[in-house]
């Protein structure tokens, strides 16, 4: 910019016989309304960047169901066991409540695993117990 700006002024200035030798720009000052102006407009943009990049990951999570639902549409098993993986993942996390739909504990035949699951627990107690 200095360059710039010193031939500029030399153009104009030869013709008088005055040379400029080197130009420099010191604290440059900018206009508070310019400045506001221009922090606007580099928050806008921080702004829809941000909106661009949550918009693409909108949409490889859109594309990574897709693909999870092509799996599991004709595998009733294997959505079987992500749905009981998903349930057991809510409730290893200590505190954690889980509300379940009575048809996908039907469906998933969770009470009859839950009560072999609390028998087996308390078998292994006894067992414990018996060779103390």
């Amino acid at each position: 910019m200095d360059a710039e700006l010193q031939h500029i002024i030399d153009e104009r200035t030869t013709p008088w016989g005055v040379t400029v030798q080197s130009v420099e720009i010191h604290d440059v000052v900018i206009p508070s309304g310019l400045e506001d102006a221009m922090s606007r407009q580099a928050q806008a943009e921080r702004e829809r960047q941000a909106r661009v990049i949550l918009g693409e990951s909108e949409e490889q999570i859109a594309d990574s169901f897709a693909k999870a639902s092509e799996a599991y549409r004709n595998n009733p098993t294997a959505l079987h066991l992500r749905a009981m993986n998903m349930l057991f993942e809510g409730l290893k996390e200590r505190g954690a409540m889980v509300i379940v739909p009575s048809s996908a504990v039907d469906t998933m035949n969770l009470g009859g695993m839950m009560g072999m699951a609390s028998m087996a627990d308390k078998a292994e107690k006894m067992v414990a117990k018996s060779e103390e």
